[in-house]
């Protein structure tokens, strides 16, 4: 490495990951060290606040010492801090915030503060490090569901969200009604692989006023309404058919609308990123449609599409080039918009 690098330390604890990784330049990743949370928060069928921000705490400390170790770097290596400051749940997010500005005081290392999706979007650059902006991507999460132009580095227009339940929600709320139980999203996936996609006519809501939009809270209506119907009839439920027509349903919407968004602005390059992003259904059919439209399509590995630092890290250092400093005033924005830069 040359003498103009910039290693940054990441941390990431907006839900239920506590993360800690050490990145060169941007796309480099010396570590990138997730201590997960599913296994206690599927006890109580989805994340509890409380305990998700009571674990951060315990680990938070370990997990950066374990980023730095497989680094092989010191905190006085370091010529950032790079840390999630929103969107995410208030506690939590405050859990990496205090850690973030310790280490930054106690070091004078500059502070950085990276916005949660945005992470999601540079997740691509460290997993292709020839993508460069323009391009397209969507953005699908537990809590997110976003049609964004990347315009540059750090600079997003957001085309179309959702009005009402995210992908990933959807796929949580509808995994616990047939009984798969939490994380929803890869117990959907799995339990498809052995259904019918095609078996049940489930609708693809589109939004009238705003061809980028999403709406899932009528889909996942829908499979409720539908599973009343089979047992108010006395019918049995399969489960498997359910799973696959419902995750066809979504991937119909979110493959249209990144379609229709390569139409009208004459896209080259399109990527997705978030959880949802980590669904090989997903990925398959939005290769095939973009590889149809001569589109170059780029995606995460499953292991950058979950919560992690490596990402932020990546998000730091382009905020870092353009002159991004924190004080000790930053403080967590859970409801953060994309986009959106919040100064103290």
């Amino acid at each position: 490495m040359s003498s103009k690098d910039v290693r940054i330390l990441a941390i990431e604890s907006s839900c239920d990951e506590t993360a800690a990784a050490v990145v060169v330049n941007g796309r480099q990743v010396l570590s990138n060290v997730i201590s997960t949370q599913i296994p206690l928060h599927t006890l109580y069928g989805g994340v509890v606040p409380e305990i998700a921000s009571r674990k951060h705490i315990e680990r938070i400390n370990q997990v950066i010492r374990e980023a730095l170790e497989q680094a092989d770097t010191t905190l006085d290596d370091l010529d950032a801090i790079g840390v999630t400051y929103g969107p995410g749940l208030v506690g939590a997010l405050l859990v990496g915030v205090s850690e973030a500005k310790a280490i930054s005081f106690a070091k004078d290392i500059p502070l950085v503060g990276v916005h949660h999706i945005e992470g999601h979007i540079c997740a691509n650059y460290i997993e292709d490090t020839s993508l460069e902006p323009p391009f397209l991507c969507l953005v699908v999460s537990g809590g997110h569901t976003h049609l964004v132009n990347v315009k540059d580095y750090g600079v997003y227009e957001i085309l179309g969200r959702t009005r009402d339940d995210a992908a990933g929600e959807a796929f949580d709320k509808v995994a616990r009604a047939i009984g798969l139980g939490y994380p929803g999203g890869p117990k959907i996936e799995q339990k498809a692989k052995e259904g019918n996609p095609h078996a049940i006519s489930f609708p693809v809501a589109k939004v009238a006023d705003s061809p980028f939009d999403f709406s899932f809270s009528g889909l996942k209506s829908a499979v409720l309404n539908y599973m009343n119907g089979v047992q108010m009839k006395g019918g049995s439920v399969n489960e498997a058919d359910i799973a696959a027509s419902f995750q066809q349903a979504v991937i119909d919407a979110l493959v249209g609308h990144a379609m229709h968004a390569i139409d009208v602005y004459g896209a080259t390059k399109f990527a997705i990123a978030g959880g949802v992003a980590s669904n090989g259904t997903l990925r398959a059919a939005m290769q095939e449609a973009c590889q149809q439209k001569g589109v170059a399509f780029y995606h995460p590995s499953p292991i950058l599409c979950t919560d992690n630092a490596a990402m932020i890290g990546c998000a730091a250092y382009y905020e870092y080039l353009r002159g991004r400093r924190d004080g000790m005033a930053l403080n967590a924005v859970p409801n953060l918009a994309l986009g959106q830069r919040v100064d103290f």
